[in-house]
C-alpha cells in the first residue's frame, strides 16, 4: 500500500522534442516542481528552463536507478514536488516500470502523465496518416534486438508476416538486419519506408525511400540515432492516392450523429 493517497511524485512525458509539445499538465507539473529529474540525454534542457527555471534539476544521464530513486525519495521526505521528465511518452521504451516498482517499495505515491512519442511526431513530419482503410488498420511499435533483447515471437521477421504499418524505434543504426528480417516476410523491396531522424526538433532531417534503398540512403544521410523507421504501403498514398475513403465522413453514412443521405 501507498503511504497517501497524494501524488507527490509525477512522471511526465516531455513530448518528442518541441517544446511547445509538451502537455498542457505536463507543463504545469513542470511549473510547480521543487525537484526535476530528467533524461538530459534525449530531453532538451531548454525545456526544464523554461518551465522549471527554478527546480532544483539532476540529469538522469549519468545516474543509475538507486540514484534516481534517491533523489525523488529525499525529495518526497522533504515535502516537495518532484518530477520524473522522460522524453515522448514514459509508456513507451520509458523504463518507468522499475521505477515505479523502486517508488512502491518505499510506499511512495506517484502519477503518470502520458506525453507525445515520436511516432506520431514523425508521422506530422511526414503529413501521413498511419492507419488507412484497405492499406492497413494495424500499427506497430517494435524495435530490433540490441543490448536488450526482443522475445523470438516478436523478431522483425515474425512480425513482417502481418504487412501491418510499423514504427521501429531504437534500431536505425542497425537498419540493414532490419531491412533484412523485413524482406524475409509480407514486405518486399518496393514496399515504402521512411525514417525520420530527431522529430519536431529544429534539425529534423526526413529520409524516404523503399526497403530496397533506405539503408543506403540513411548512410548516405549519416543518421545513427535518435531516428524512428516506418515501413508501410501507408507510404505511398500521398504519392499515389487513396485506395479507398473512411465511412467516417461519407455522406451516405449513418451513424449515432448523423444520418446519411440515400440516392
Amino acid at each position: 500500500m501507498r503511504a497517501s493517497a497524494v501524488c507527490i511524485v509525477h512522471f511526465v512525458g516531455a513530448g518528442p522534442g518541441d517544446a511547445e509539445l509538451i502537455t498542457v499538465k505536463g507543463a504545469r507539473l513542470l511549473r510547480e516542481a521543487d525537484v526535476v529529474v530528467y533524461a538530459g540525454s534525449l530531453v532538451d534542457r531548454e525545456l526544464v528552463r523554461t518551465y522549471a527555471p527554478d527546480a532544483e534539476v539532476h540529469d538522469s544521464a549519468a545516474m543509475t536507478l538507486e540514484e534516481t530513486t534517491q533523489v525523488l525519495a529525499q525529495a518526497v521526505a522533504d515535502g516537495k514536488r518532484a518530477v520524473r521528465l522522460h522524453t515522448g511518452d514514459p509508456s513507451i521504451y520509458g523504463a518507468i516500470q522499475e521505477q515505479m516498482a523502486e517508488l512502491d517499495a518505499l510506499g511512495i505515491a506517484y502519477a503518470v502523465v502520458p506525453g507525445v512519442t515520436s511516432a506520431f511526431a514523425a508521422a506530422a513530419t511526414l503529413k501521413q496518416e498511419l492507419t488507412l482503410p484497405e492499406v492497413s488498420q494495424t500499427v506497430i511499435i517494435t524495435r530490433l534486438a540490441g543490448r536488450t533483447p526482443v522475445p523470438e515471437r516478436e523478431s522483425l521477421a515474425e512480425i513482417a508476416k502481418l504487412g501491418a504499418t510499423l514504427v521501429i524505434y531504437l534500431s536505425v543504426s542497425m537498419i540493414d538486419r532490419v531491412v533484412a528480417e523485413l524482406l524475409q516476410e509480407a514486405y518486399t523491396p518496393a514496399t515504402p519506408a521512411a525514417v525520420v531522424a530527431r522529430a519536431s526538433w529544429p534539425d529534423e532531417e526526413v529520409v524516404e525511400g523503399t526497403l530496397a534503398d533506405i539503408a543506403a540512403k540513411v548512410k548516405e544521410a549519416g543518421i545513427g540515432k535518435q531516428a524512428l523507421i516506418i515501413v508501410g504501403d501507408v507510404l505511398k498514398a500521398r504519392r499515389e492516392g487513396l485506395k479507398s475513403r473512411s465511412l467516417l465522413y461519407d455522406k451516405g453514412f449513418s451513424h449515432e450523429f448523423r444520418k446519411g443521405i440515400v440516392t
